[in-house]
């Protein structure tokens, strides 16, 4: 009887403490993104590894099973890159990072978020590529990543995403020509204006690389 009494204990420690595994590896996630940044004005400063979960600080929100699910640190004046450790997020809904001086490139992990709705990157400093992993964000609804410094083409990928409502990616450096499968077919000029893109492909007439 007490043999069973003590596997009974475990069992039920192991039920109670679940949660807290999940929780604390995305708090190793965000705090592995504070090693990153630069936070002059200590927007950061609640995000205390020791705690048993995230959920308690600020710009952090968790649903009912405290899990990640937004992350709002616009306009926060933070600087630094991302890692691929935001695609650890897993739960993550609402990416909220614009008007601050993030650079580097934009991690192909983000597109391990598969159940983000809405990123905003805007007005920061990234560069390179808009990676084709994004195409694997089927809940993706608002995309704003105008004026950074991305290279490259539109991926032909993202044409994919049918729940996409907002996409623009106005003043960067990109080029090629602009989709017209997909959502792109309802996104207007505006979206794409001060780059170095070609236009709509016309229906595949002009090479989707045509100028890039």
């Amino acid at each position: 009887m007490a043999s069973d009494l003590i596997i009974l204990c475990f069992l039920l420690l192991g039920l109670s403490f679940s949660p807290v595994i999940s929780t604390n590896s995305e708090g190793n996630a965000l705090h592995a993104l504070r090693r990153r940044l630069s936070d002059p004005t200590n927007v950061l400063q609640s995000w205390d590894p020791t705690l048993v979960n995230p959920c308690t600080w600020f710009h952090v929100t968790c649903d009912s099973e405290n899990h990640v699910i937004r992350l709002d640190l616009g306009n926060s004046n933070i600087s630094g890159t991302l890692g691929p450790e935001i695609g650890d997020l897993q739960h993550l809904q609402y990416l909220e990072l614009y008007r601050n001086g993030i650079s580097g490139k934009i991690p192909t992990e983000i597109g391990n978020l598969r159940n983000l709705v809405s990123m905003d990157l805007y007005e920061n400093k990234f560069e390179g590529k808009i990676p084709k992993s994004l195409a694997k964000l089927k809940s993706l609804r608002f995309l704003r990543m105008n004026n950074n410094k991305l290279t490259g083409m539109i991926p032909r990928e993202l044409s994919s995403l049918s729940k996409l409502k907002i996409f623009d990616v106005s003043n960067n450096d990109l080029c090629g020509t602009i989709p017209v499968d997909g959502p792109f077919a309802d996104f207007s000029m505006e979206s794409y204006e001060n780059n170095r893109l070609s236009g709509p492909e016309l229906q595949g007439l002009v090479p989707y690389d045509f100028g890039c």
